[in-house]
């Protein structure tokens, strides 16, 4: 029967083929809902079809995607990096300092970059939600702009508060790790705008996500699969 259902469905397919009757097109019609009914895992194994090639689909748009935008993402040297300095691997960790998913994401991140001297870490904040995100990402950028060694003590106080950020939390967070004049630069606008770009360019709407190779993870996954990615990505042929 699925020989019967491909050939009605390929028939008339040629250039210059007759149109069919009405009465010829509720046979077709006839035919295939018998053929489905008759056959149901003929649906599955269009949907299965469907999905593998809507899969290689995206794969093959993201990684032209990532080639285009590899300045972007890897190269800028206004966005904090962590890690080995001539990485095997880099990833990147679009984050936010309100997203409590974030906080609890984060400190795995670190943990797989100790335990893995051969990787990399770019992070791109991306402030969705609200005007602390965006005011304390900004301070962030700036001061590894102006001083990288302190970027780490202070990213990590910012993550460590508990609940959303305040502007008191925010001037805390600055006294306890000494940098109480601190104040947002220019640049650091730029490249919070140009973060937001690449999320939406790379389809990201919530954080965390992370970057692994070619493969775009979206929200806050467990650290054993975490490390199962990485090290099926440092493994593969290159």
């Amino acid at each position: 029967m699925k020989s019967i259902l491909m050939a009605l469905l390929l028939a008339g397919a040629g250039v210059g083929a007759a149109p069919f009757t009405p009465e010829q097109e509720a046979r077709i019609r006839e035919l295939v809902r018998e053929t489905l009914v008759q056959n149901p895992a003929i649906l599955d194994e269009a949907a299965e079809s469907w999905q593998r090639q809507q899969e290689a689909d995206y794969q093959s748009n993201l990684g032209r995607l990532i080639e285009s935008r590899h300045e972007a993402l890897f190269e800028s040297a206004a966005t904090p990096r962590l890690g080995a300095r001539d990485p095997a691997l880099t990833l990147v960790l679009f984050t936010d300092y309100n997203c409590p998913y974030c906080k609890r994401f984060d400190p795995e991140v670190m943990k797989l970059l100790e335990r893995n001297p051969r990787l990399g870490l770019v992070i791109k904040f991306l402030p969705f939600k609200g005007e602390s995100s965006n005011n304390s990402a900004r301070l962030a950028l700036t001061l590894w702009s102006q001083k990288p060694e302190a970027f780490l003590p202070l990213h990590q106080t910012l993550m460590g508060k508990r609940g959303m950020l305040d502007d008191s939390a925010i001037r805390t967070a600055l006294k306890a790790t000494g940098h109480e004049s601190l104040r947002a630069s220019d640049e650091s606008a730029r490249e919070v705008n140009i973060n937001l770009q690449l999320a939406r360019e790379f389809g990201v709407q919530g954080t965390p996500a992370l970057l692994v190779g070619r493969q775009l993870i979206p929200g806050a996954i467990p650290y054993e699969q975490l490390e199962q990615i990485v090290q099926a990505e440092l493994g593969a042929p290159r």
